[in-house]
């Protein structure tokens, strides 16, 4: 049933849907209403102008290569996590390498507390932007005080004319622990399945791409049992049975960034999308190349530690064949 798009060289016909956590993208200025004060010149992270210049040109350099051994375009949609505001987002729409692809975006400002959002990165001439629309996360802590995170960003357009639907997604962290985090990851997953179902009341049989970063494995019980369902194929979980992954955690490799697309996607239709492939992004430029760190993501700070790399987490992109 699942073909995989693997003949040799580039094809007018295919067309890139990416996915990057973009580690932190903060502008330099103070934003009084998040703790965002790290990553200011007067933080602790030191964070400056020059700085924050030179991360935008690296994300901006990834961003334009994603996908194009296979297409002679970059991506047609890239959904980002951890950016702080639409300042960043047009600075980095306008980097070296993006400014002459077009990009438009999709943004809007979540209650998170860090300041950090997700956004969507469409290029115009592939993608007609149709509407948008932001679902809050509603948790509470252990004391019954909300817990404020990112939304999940739904966007309706038409790629080359054919109608989709794609969610990003940027579930909770598992800074408190996996046990503890994964009640509020499956609450994200059930807000995720609530959307979709308006989705699919609204329109018969369609189009829908998942994607985000889950802070869960393809195999873990958020995403595998309360999001992926009958509907739906994950490609990325037999990349993680594999052994790769976006980020590398304590020696094992995680795969929390993950593309999900609905099985309609492989229906063989006339003038419509059908999927293909999915990958990792870890080409050497953007890894770690020596130490203990070495085949991981090159980050931007290790801890405090400036290290002027692109992320923390490598990209995920998926083929899709316009039949």
């Amino acid at each position: 049933m699942f073909s995989y798009f693997k003949s040799p060289g580039k094809n007018k016909q295919a067309y890139t849907i990416a996915f990057y956590n973009l580690e932190n993208l903060f502008d330099t200025t103070d934003d009084p209403n998040t703790f965002d004060d790290d990553f200011t010149p007067k933080g602790k992270k030191k964070w400056n102008n020059k700085r924050y210049k030179q991360k935008i040109k690296k994300l901006g350099s990834v961003i334009a290569q994603l996908g194009t051994e296979k297409s002679f375009v970059s991506p047609a949609i890239v959904g980002v996590a951890e950016v702080e505001n639409r300042s960043v987002l047009n600075d980095l729409v306008n980097s070296d390498d993006l400014k002459n692809e077009h990009y438009g975006f999709v943004h809007y400002e979540s209650p998170d507390e860090r300041g950090i959002d997700v956004a969507l990165l469409y290029k115009k001439e592939l993608f007609e932007l149709l509407s948008s629309e932001i679902f809050p996360l509603y948790l509470e802590d252990e004391e019954g005080n909300r817990d404020y995170t990112r939304d999940i960003l739904m966007v309706k357009g038409k790629l080359n004319g054919e109608l989709i639907y794609v969610l990003v997604n940027h579930w909770p962290s598992r800074r408190s622990g996996e046990d503890k985090g994964e009640r509020k990851r499956i609450k994200a997953a059930n807000l995720a399945t609530s959307i979709i179902d308006k989705i699919k009341a609204e329109n018969e049989n369609p189009k829908i791409i998942i994607m985000g970063d889950f802070n869960d494995d393809p195999t873990n019980n958020s995403v595998k049992q309360h999001l992926v369902n009958a509907s739906f194929y994950n490609p990325m979980e037999s990349i993680l049975a594999k052994g790769k992954g976006t980020l590398r955690h304590h020696g094992k490799w995680h795969l929390f960034d993950q593309i999900i697309f609905s099985k309609n996607f492989f229906e063989i239709e006339d003038k419509k999308h059908s999927f293909k492939y999915a990958e990792v992004f870890d080409n050497y430029f953007i890894q770690e190349w020596n130490g203990k760190y070495k085949g991981t993501p090159f980050r931007t700070y290790v801890g405090k530690h400036y290290q002027g790399g692109f992320s923390d987490h490598f990209p995920v992109y998926v083929y899709l064949k316009k039949n």
